[in-house]
């Protein structure tokens, strides 16, 4: 954290130059103003009145100048420190593997860098404002109070220990509290993200009522922890504000009583009793800043989690350049297990799929398809053994240098909002209109993006909204196509497409790609025949490898799967 308000330090101090500035002007007014009453207007001498007044005038004027300087540094720093480490989480979350989002979640990471980074801001801001003004005033009131009327100064020194002693009881009941609080907020944050994504699933199922009941549920939850923060904060200020009020009480009696006996004067008693409530005041200012603390700190520890994290997949340190085979994917001896995983996702894996070829791989669910695409861009890496992209292990790659080489299509179409163009200039900003036309005409997506007005230039909702699920599938094609890679990625890619557009894509695909890798993931056989190596997968282990016709005839476990299919198409 200290990396990121280092550069507003020249900002810090001038908050607590000002500050200070401010406070000892504060404190010379009320002993102007004893002035007054005790020598101008007993003594009934005007010019006095007015000398003095206008000094007051012009201390007052002057003190109001340096706190809105105050306000303004300290608004600055906090709204850059929000925007530093906004910034940070945001460069620190893009390099994390997908193994970091599976620990975190994404509900949560997105609740770290808004509403944690927001609580962090309004403290800091608070503890520059307030924080820093209180113990100045404290201390600066108790001196100016104590060397006026020494005798009268065991009035407010009584009720100090009171004071603090609430403050300590309260905060240390708030801390747990604040931690919670940050959780059930991931947690409501979670359930809305899932709702608002699945609402289609939702409403196909009637799923709508336990939904809502889910949300209810952890909505009360943290309503409920909500007023039991609320709560003690009701009971802290009004508690406060009766030791105040009766610390006043106190004072004038007292005063009143030494008035009487011609021991101060009013002037005094006046002075006296506005240092008082300066004391007060900022020991107000300071149990406010106490609880708010461990609210920034439950959030500041939550951000802290995000930047330390290690990002398990990184560069290394000296990058191998031989290249063996070019285009070449092997995998060797490949074990990969998920954190937390008791058994292996995929089991020693070995194979290669070459430059101009096409490898397919297919399995029932739950096989480890997927993931074994994603160890090659190095999305994951593997427990044991080794993925080599022409001949060098991708963990000796730059990731830069490595995901340049593949144009990846995963299983779910991820677009963005803003037009088609954009987002497939995303595969190569530096492409053409021509170029975008020629990668729309290979992926079958043509007819559609032409049917509308607005042609390239249409406008996609967020997430793809306005479109089908095989127009997004089409659209992430073309857009991989536009990269131009050696390595093409597709997991299961060709799901959304009905078999005729499946096959006229693949045929097109095969005109385009002689000089590139092909690995695709697919459940359909008939996505997979024309493959020049199908290898089979099942529980995490390669249960065969060959052609269409070579595992038809030998592998038990691809004539089931193309026998169940078969059977599913006759009787639909």
């Amino acid at each position: 954290m200290i990396k990121h308000i280092k550069p507003y330090s020249l900002y810090i101090v001038a908050v607590v130059l000002l500050t200070l500035g401010g406070i000892m002007l504060e404190l010379l007014l009320p002993t102007l103003m004893a002035n007054v009453v005790d020598i101008g207007i007993v003594n009934g001498d005007m010019p006095y009145i007015l000398k003095t007044g206008g000094l007051m005038l012009i201390f007052a004027l002057v003190a109001i100048i340096l706190m809105t300087g105050v306000s303004f540094f300290a608004s600055k720093t906090a709204l850059g420190f929000g925007r530093d480490i906004r910034r940070s989480l945001f460069v620190n979350v893009e390099k994390f593997s997908l193994q970091a989002f599976d620990k975190i979640g994404t509900a949560s990471l997105i609740t770290r860098s808004t509403n944690d980074v927001k609580q962090v801001q309004d403290v800091l801001n608070m503890i520059l404002r307030m924080m820093t003004r209180a113990p100045l005033m404290l201390i600066g009131g108790i001196i100016m109070a104590v060397t006026r009327e020494p005798g009268l100064s065991i009035v407010f020194l009584g009720a100090l220990p009171l004071l603090a002693l609430l403050i300590f009881v309260i905060s240390r009941k708030a801390i747990p509290l604040f931690v919670s609080l940050q959780k059930k907020t991931d947690k409501l944050n979670l359930i809305v993200r899932e709702n608002l994504t699945g609402v289609r699933v939702i409403r196909a199922f009637n799923n709508e009522t336990h939904e809502k009941e889910r949300f209810d549920t952890a909505n009360l939850d943290f309503r409920d922890t909500g007023i039991k923060v609320n709560k003690m904060m009701a009971v802290l200020f009004p508690v406060m504000m009766i030791v105040m009020n009766f610390t006043s009480v106190a004072i004038v009696w007292f005063g009143a009583v030494r008035i009487d006996q011609e021991i101060m004067q009013v002037g005094n008693l006046m002075a006296f009793l506005q240092y008082s409530m300066m004391i007060l005041m900022s020991l107000i200012m300071l149990s406010f800043g106490f609880i708010m603390i461990p609210r920034a700190k439950a959030s500041m520890d939550r951000i802290n989690e995000v930047l330390k994290m290690e990002n398990d997949i990184a560069d290394p340190e000296h990058p191998k350049s031989e290249h063996g085979e070019l285009g070449s994917v092997e995998f060797r001896d490949v074990t990969f297990r998920y954190a937390g995983a008791e058994k292996p996702v995929l089991q020693r894996l070995s194979f290669t799929a070459k430059k101009g070829k096409t490898t397919a791989i297919i399995g029932s669910t739950g096989s480890g398809k997927s993931t074994l695409i994603k160890l090659i861009p190095r999305f994951y890496d593997v427990e044991r053994g080794s993925v080599l992209i022409d001949g060098i292990d991708v963990r000796d790659m730059p990731q830069e240098e490595l995901r340049a080489k593949i144009g990846y299509v995963p299983q779910k179409a991820a677009l963005f909002s803003g037009t088609v163009a954009e987002n497939l200039q995303y595969g190569n900003e530096g492409a053409s209109e021509k170029e975008m036309w020629e990668a729309l005409d290979i992926s079958q997506a043509t007819e559609f993006v032409k049917e509308k007005q607005e042609g390239i230039n249409l406008m996609i909702e967020q997430a793809g909204a306005n479109l089908s699920g095989g127009q997004k599938q089409r659209l992430s094609i073309a857009r991989a196509l536009i990269r131009k890679p050696e390595i093409y990625l597709f997991d299961d890619s060709f799901s959304a497409l009905d078999y005729k557009t499946d096959a006229k894509l693949r045929s097109e695909l095969t005109k385009i790609t002689k000089d590139a890798t092909i690995i695709l993931v697919a459940q359909r056989v008939s996505t997979v025949t024309d493959a020049d190596q199908i290898i089979v997968l099942e529980e995490g282990e390669i249960a065969g490898i060959g052609t269409h016709q070579e595992l038809l005839a030998e592998n038990r476990i691809y004539q089931e799967i193309v026998s169940s299919q078969r059977a599913e198409e006759e009787g639909a």
